[in-house]
């Protein structure tokens, strides 16, 4: 009997696919931020606050009285024509706020971390996987990718000790940017069309709990961190910068695509065919976030992320605000 469970293991063994055996013979590792990786250092701005306050305070007055309110709204401005001196401005900036698709950019930049670092091997499916979740914003996709980056995966509820486990494997995206200085964050939820269950409800305590959260600040932050290539290295933020890029002029049958119903409706709008953008959208039955950097044919460069609460479906306040700090910049 011994001989044949020995062999059992064996034929089970070599039936696994190459790559499964791999993963199965992978130790759980940590992702560690790179050792000359030194934090985003920005002075906030009186003049670019001025720029900020008064274009949100503008686009909201346009609203009746308390139908868009000044807590529904967060927005966090970085000027990076001078990458030396970068100016900053916010409003809520520190608020934490659902996400929704825009913590794919932070899902994405710990996976670079980790194929730079090779604890995780690029394959042509986790590629595939990457590409969806960025370019297309594919749910699907992000669960296979958080899946990967924390060896952790979806099913049932799990006895205390199993699941305490799993849990402080599910957070290691979230050491990784502690690590890096990032405040007021909480990334370690899959994104889903409809709902979570199973171990992924037990993870939300049954009561919406442990949600994912950021603020405009820091992502603002980690946008700048990549265009300016300091995550993790300048090759692997120009991979990023790849996957972001969006073409507000590209003909689409979506109008709320991520090029074309955020901050590029801004550019498509003006006609500004020699404007360039890069972005990541999120937009849920109640959200309606971007974060975008913006540059222009006379020398802009900034990243400017907006959140927006209970006003999913309007088109407005994101490329409206978007183009009066695009004018304020220029005066």
């Amino acid at each position: 009997m011994k001989h044949i469970a020995i062999l059992s293991i064996v034929l089970f063994c070599a039936s696994l696919s190459p790559l499964a055996a791999q993963v199965a013979a992978v130790k759980p590792v940590e992702i560690i931020p790179s050792k000359d990786f030194r934090a985003l250092e920005f002075e906030n701005s009186p003049a670019l606050q001025s720029i900020l306050n008064q274009a949100v305070a503008e686009v909201l007055n346009t609203y009746p009285a308390g139908k868009f309110k000044m807590e529904e709204l967060a927005a966090t401005l970085l000027d990076l024509r001078d990458p030396k001196n970068i100016r900053a401005a916010n409003i809520n900036g520190d608020v934490k706020i659902y996400p929704a698709s825009v913590v794919k950019m932070f899902y994405m930049a710990a996976l670079h971390q980790q194929l730079e670092d090779g604890k995780i091997k690029l394959t042509p499916e986790l590629e595939r996987g990457l590409k969806d979740m960025i370019v297309d914003s594919s749910n699907e996709a992000t669960q296979y990718i958080l899946d990967v980056l924390t060896d952790t995966s979806s099913g049932g509820e799990m006895p205390a000790k199993e699941y305490e486990e799993w849990s402080y494997n599910r957070n290691r995206v979230n050491r990784y940017f502690t690590a890096m200085g990032y405040e007021r964050i909480n990334v370690n939820q899959k994104t889903f069309c409809e709902d979570a269950y199973g171990r992924e409800q037990q993870f939300r305590n049954y009561k919406g709990e442990n949600r994912n959260m950021l603020n405009t600040n820091a992502t603002a932050r980690l946008l700048a961190e990549i265009v300016l290539g300091r995550v993790v290295t300048p090759a692997r933020s120009k991979l990023m910068m790849g996957l972001m890029k969006r073409d507000p002029f590209a003909q689409t049958k979506d109008e709320d695509d991520q090029g074309h119903g955020f901050s590029g409706k801004l550019l498509a709008d003006r006609k500004m065919t020699d404007a360039r953008l890069w972005s990541k959208a999120g937009w849920t039955s109640k959200s309606r976030h971007d974060a975008a950097y913006i540059e222009t044919a006379d020398g802009l460069k900034f990243v400017l992320v907006i959140f927006t609460d209970n006003h999913a479906n309007d088109r407005v306040p994101i490329p409206t605000i978007a183009g009066k700090v695009l004018d304020g910049l220029r005066k």
